[in-house]
């Protein structure tokens, strides 16, 4: 099946979620060639279930499952990595991204400023609906990675995107790479810009991060990542005689 769009939705341990967050995709996303693809990782309550129930009346929906919980990279790279389209949308499967932002991001992509760019990020700066510490940590994240790995994006958190698939495939892969995607990317020589977009309270489930997991592990990811940036060697041109 050939299709335009494939939608990748990392999920765990949110029973309660996906049922409405697959219904608003579908929602967002008709009248368009598309297919979303749910990643069960790991959860251990009824996430599964729930998925593969709602595939009888949504067709477009794909659902696999990781034996064990690998966390959301994998996840997210499981997703590219089934996908049929040329072109990826990922968002969080908590239901704070809001799917009526992907037809904001494909437009970007076909307006005449989006010719060339290889990644569209969400950016939540104005419109976040976290508490006011979350918001803290997350200003403090964005500026030490900014600043340390020059990506000119100011919301790298942020779970709802649209990027080349090819381009995807093509960067190295780690634990949180997801949240990297705009320096590695740029690594490649991709052209990456940012879009306004919505953001909305968690009604449903527990959050997966906190400030440990959250502040140590970027420290250690941004010192690695600015690693692959130098070690890489761009511009490489390979011809067949």
């Amino acid at each position: 099946m050939s299709v335009e769009l494939s939608v990748v939705v990392p999920v765990c341990n949110e029973a309660e979620n996906v049922e409405p967050l697959a219904r608003e995709i579908d929602a967002a996303l008709q009248g368009r060639s598309y297919e979303m693809i749910f990643v069960d990782d790991g959860s251990t309550d009824d996430t599964a279930a729930n998925l593969k129930k709602l595939k009888a009346s949504l067709p477009a929906l794909r659902v696999l499952s990781h034996s064990f919980r690998s966390g959301q990279s994998a996840a997210v790279a499981s997703g590219v990595r089934a996908a049929r389209a040329a072109w990826v949308a990922t968002l969080d499967g908590d239901g704070q991204n809001d799917p009526a932002d992907i037809p904001k991001l494909i437009a970007a992509r076909d307006s005449s400023e989006g010719r060339g760019v290889q990644l569209f990020m969400g950016n939540r700066r104005a419109s976040r609906k976290d508490t006011a510490f979350r918001r803290l940590q997350s200003r403090v994240a964005n500026g030490v990675r900014s600043g340390l790995l020059g990506d000119d994006t100011p919301d790298t958190g942020c779970g709802i995107k649209l990027f080349s698939r090819d381009v995807f495939m093509d960067v190295p892969r780690f634990d949180h790479m997801h949240r990297f995607l705009p320096a590695l990317f740029q690594r490649h020589g991709a052209r990456v810009i940012s879009v306004p977009v919505g953001h909305r309270e968690r009604t449903r489930g527990t959050s997966k991060y906190g400030m440990l997991n959250r502040l140590w592990v970027g420290i250690v990811d941004i010192m690695g990542v600015m690693w692959l940036r130098r070690r890489y060697k761009p511009g490489l041109l390979v011809r067949e005689d």
